[in-house]
């Protein structure tokens, strides 16, 4: 390389136009948003054309936004704020399980500052070159939402650093003894960040955020309202009743939602009428193996190794996971958390342990001496 090239934290980019250059090259990683591969679907004829429905039914405004009332009302507060002292507005954190809306509040935020959106992820961006070709992209205004940001590399991570508080990128000029260090100016911007784990999350990235948001799960009536205006975009006719029985199975989560009314209409419009009552959405939901509680046929197998298998006795994490032939972060990460808040399962010191509600769930009598 060139002994006049920049040099950014051991990578180069050649003096005549490097940055541009090297932003042609992590286009590909910006304008792919990496998903975690841990976010599972209920059941595997929910993953097909997931991505584009999502996108469909994605509102684009606060006031087409529907639940997380607190989060709207505080965003809508700083974003008139922001625009009326010409300001941008301050970096946010959104954080909260997957399917809750995170990509689409970042959406929407850009949408209601009239801005740009860059979206990428924190397992694309590699290297530091990467980052530094994605900011000397940014044009003022513009809002660079990194999903998973919890995942970012740590070398990444501290080049990041002085362009959230100083909105500069600090690279270096040159080789050997005549090296020199030399600061941008970037555009001023916003990052809005989302993390499914905000406890992976360093100190120092974390206090750089301005703003935190904690999303939570959506109640039956609130998914049911989501589910209402799915349907009307779509154009099926769906009763409250049908919209309410939806939302019931769907674990709080709007995506999920979304997925299961696109099944339940597939149904109906082949088994039915088209239309979708609470009949036909409960049948349509147990044909595709999703009991009352919201629960697949994983979360039953796995709550019958609890009950029947290990007879109501704890059970080591690697022993349970070795049964249901997943991994062990799989099982905690994925499948424990909503049995946990359903009180199906509990853990205790000895391991994960089958609750008297498990059995009363799937219909069986506890054995003796259980929970003595």
């Amino acid at each position: 390389m060139a002994e006049n090239g920049v040099k950014l934290e051991g990578v180069v980019f050649e003096a005549a136009g490097g940055a541009a250059g090297a932003a042609a090259g992590a286009e590909g990683a910006c304008g792919a948003h990496a998903v975690d591969a841990r976010q599972r679907t209920m059941s595997a004829e929910l993953q097909e054309d997931d991505l584009a429905f999502d996108r469909s039914l994605r509102p684009k405004y606060l006031s087409d936004y529907l639940g997380q009332t607190k989060i709207k009302e505080s965003l809508g507060i700083l974003i008139e704020a922001a625009q009326a002292r010409g300001d941008v507005v301050d970096h946010i954190l959104f954080s909260g399980p997957p399917g809750l809306g995170k990509t689409t509040l970042a959406q929407v935020v850009a949408n209601e500052l009239g801005a740009n959106i860059r979206t990428t992820s924190g397992p694309a961006i590699e290297r530091t070159g990467d980052l530094a070709a994605i900011l000397t992209n940014l044009e003022e205004g513009d809002v660079l939402f990194i999903d998973e940001i919890h995942r970012l590399n740590r070398m990444v991570e501290e080049v990041l650093y002085p362009a959230l508080e100083d909105f500069a990128l600090d690279i270096v000029v040159g080789k050997g003894p005549a090296a020199r260090s030399i600061r941008l100016d970037l555009p001023r911007f916003t990052l809005i960040g989302a993390t499914t784990r905000t406890g992976l999350l360093t100190g120092p990235l974390r206090d750089r955020f301005g703003i935190a948001f904690r999303l939570q799960y959506y109640t039956p009536d609130e998914l049911a309202d989501i589910v209402r205006r799915s349907a009307r975009i779509l154009g099926v006719e769906v009763a409250q009743d049908g919209a309410l029985e939806i939302a019931r199975r769907s674990r709080g989560t709007p995506r999920l939602a979304n997925r299961l009314l696109k099944r339940v209409r597939d149904w109906a419009q082949v088994r039915g009428d088209g239309g979708i009552t609470e009949d036909v959405a409960a049948e349509a939901l147990s044909f595709f193996e999703v009991d009352a509680l919201g629960l697949d046929a994983v979360d039953n197998r796995l709550l019958e190794l609890l009950a029947v298998q290990f007879s109501g006795r704890p059970v080591g994490l690697g022993t349970l996971a070795s049964a249901l032939s997943e991994d062990t972060d799989t099982v905690e990460d994925v499948y424990e958390p909503y049995l946990m808040q359903q009180g199906l399962m509990v853990r205790t010191p000895k391991g994960r342990q089958a609750t008297a509600r498990t059995y009363e769930h799937l219909g069986m009598v506890p054995p003796d001496g259980f929970g003595a």
